[in-house]
């Protein structure tokens, strides 16, 4: 069956050397639907994804890469969602490894502009959320994506895929919000580490919170030129003090503060960055959020359970950890013309 199969692509990537996209599109769907009618899945998937892969290094001429990613969303829809594959969240899962790594790899064949490449990460963490033993999604196909948008400089998606990514997301999505923050002003610096804190604390992600903002900081105080700061030590922990940007300081005590879970503590460190707090004006949502998650500081519930719903349904999708500024609105995704005072969403 695989000699089969490998001769059937083999004489389809013929025809795509050739430029005759559209009949090598046709005639795969047509074998593949055949196969998955006998319920030969295997066979379907990697038939669909050699053809799905030589479609799209075929580019977007005549809509090759277009045809290329039909293919890869049949591939997930008519293959992996009815055959029922699993992803079993064990590490010595060989099957669960093997679909995954094709689905990572075809979708690193897809150029950066293709359209249906959204719709098929869509599909993979949808397939990956209802058939894998978390409801959001697998880590590393979250990672992949993360990994894909941020190559683009695609700061939004990137971020909503890393926060629920792998151990090495952090490392990814902190040189993304540092290189977003180069095209700011020096003072934004813990606007942008906070994009990667908050999200991962508000997931109960601790250690990627602490590594995302170690990864910021060692490149801030890199930087050329960089703001001037100092390693202060104790007997438990180091941490590295900014004099001229007290919010990035504030950050760095909230992580310590977490680990000691002191609520005391935590209310104190709030009370004396306060007014600098208020100044950023989109922290105060996700803090309370910490603080009920962390020290059990109880969110007061809001007096109007109509407005409530209503906010919900209006604006659910909308709002991150700490809320939405109007400077984000309109704006392009493209790191490099991102607001100057970026959302926390």
């Amino acid at each position: 069956m695989t000699s089969r199969i490998d001769k059937t692509i083999a004489r389809q990537r013929e025809k795509i050397a050739s430029g005759a996209y559209y009949e090598a599109h046709q005639q795969l769907r047509v074998i593949a639907a055949r196969y998955i009618k006998q319920a030969n899945y295997d066979a379907a998937a990697e038939l669909l994804a050699g053809g799905a892969t030589a479609l799209l290094r075929a580019g977007s001429q005549q809509g090759a890469s277009a045809s290329g990613g039909d293919l890869a969303i049949m591939l997930l829809m008519e293959v992996y969602a009815k055959a029922g594959w699993e992803i079993s969240g064990r590490n010595d899962d060989a099957e669960s490894r093997s679909r995954k790594k094709r689905l990572i790899e075809l979708l690193h064949e897809f150029p950066p502009a293709e359209p249906t490449r959204r719709r098929f990460i869509q599909e993979m963490i949808g397939w990956s959320g209802r058939c894998g033993p978390l409801e959001r999604g697998d880590p590393d196909l979250h990672h992949a994506a993360g990994t894909v948008y941020a190559e683009d400089h695609d700061a939004y998606d990137a971020e909503k895929h890393l926060i629920l990514g792998t151990s090495e997301s952090a490392e990814t999505l902190a040189k993304l919000e540092y290189e977003w923050y180069t095209n700011d002003e020096p003072h934004t610096a813990a606007i942008y580490a906070s994009r990667a804190v908050f999200p991962y604390l508000l997931t109960g992600n601790l250690r990627s919170a602490n590594k995302a903002l170690l990864i910021f900081t060692t490149r801030l105080a890199s930087a050329d030129p960089s703001p001037s700061s100092q390693e202060v030590s104790s007997a438990n922990t180091d941490v590295r003090v900014f004099p001229a940007l007290p919010l990035l300081n504030f950050i760095s005590m909230l992580l310590l503060t977490i680990q000691r879970g002191s609520a005391d503590l935590f209310k104190q460190l709030t009370a004396h960055y306060a007014s600098q707090i208020k100044d950023v004006g989109i922290w105060d949502e996700a803090l309370a959020h910490i603080g009920e998650m962390y020290f059990d500081i109880k969110i007061p519930k809001q007096g109007n359970p109509l407005l409530d719903m209503m906010g919900s349904m209006l604006f659910g999708g909308q709002g991150g950890a700490g809320g939405r500024t109007s400077q984000g609105r309109g704006q392009s995704r493209q790191v490099g013309a991102l607001p100057s005072n970026p959302e926390l969403d």
